[in-house]
């Protein structure tokens, strides 16, 4: 993703295709644990690179390609406004594909493109593998499932105690089957095309 070479490759192959971009999903990223004190710059170049870097010309240099109206969903994280520790630099990544979205929306308006953030939560995917192992990876597994809701919906969850206010309050709530819709929708007949061009990419 940081490569900007492979994503003109990638639009190349696009390009061959001879049909516009509906939607461009910037997903791909990476997080790594590390203190503040132990933060390198191989370390914090490694996350802006790809998180920041790779995402942002992955979206621009598909814009050419994209149609009037289409749609821009970039994934960012709940780490963007939480303090989780020793992850201060994928925060910072995330904070910055939040920021996007938000400037991109003007930037973008007069071609009615939409820019919208998913600001997911604790997701197991092998990325995980990359922040823990062994009996370290499945503590932090056990200890995230705690903080998800068990229903199926809009669930309320706890506020906290040390917030005090005299107005009453909306409980916030968890929209996972919302997340779910969207990932089949982005696996229909829609985005066959797109997933034929990864597809090949890989393979060259």
């Amino acid at each position: 993703m940081a490569n900007l070479s492979d994503l003109d490759r990638l639009y190349d192959t696009v390009t061959k295709h001879n049909r516009l971009i509906d939607i461009i999903f910037a997903n791909a990223g990476l997080a790594k644990l590390a203190p503040l004190g132990t933060v390198d710059e191989k370390f914090f170049d490694l996350h802006f690179n790809a998180n920041v870097k790779g995402l942002f010309f992955s979206v621009q240099k598909g814009l050419p390609l994209m149609k009037d109206g289409g749609s821009i969903i970039l994934n960012g994280s709940i780490a963007d406004i939480k303090g989780f520790p020793a992850m201060s630099v994928y925060s910072a990544t995330k904070a910055a594909v939040r920021s996007f979205a938000r400037t991109w929306t003007n930037d973008l308006r007069d071609r009615r493109i939409r820019v919208n953030v998913l600001s997911s939560g604790h997701i197991d995917t092998p990325i995980l593998e990359d922040l823990q192992q062994g009996e370290a990876l499945l503590k932090m597994k056990k200890e995230m499932e705690n903080n998800v809701p068990s229903e199926d919906w809009e669930t309320p969850t706890r506020l906290p105690k040390l917030f005090h206010s005299s107005l009453p309050m909306r409980p916030a709530m968890s929209r996972v089957p919302s997340f779910t819709s969207m990932v089949a929708w982005l696996k229909s007949e829609c985005c066959n095309v797109l997933n034929v061009v990864f597809e090949k990419c890989g393979k060259d």
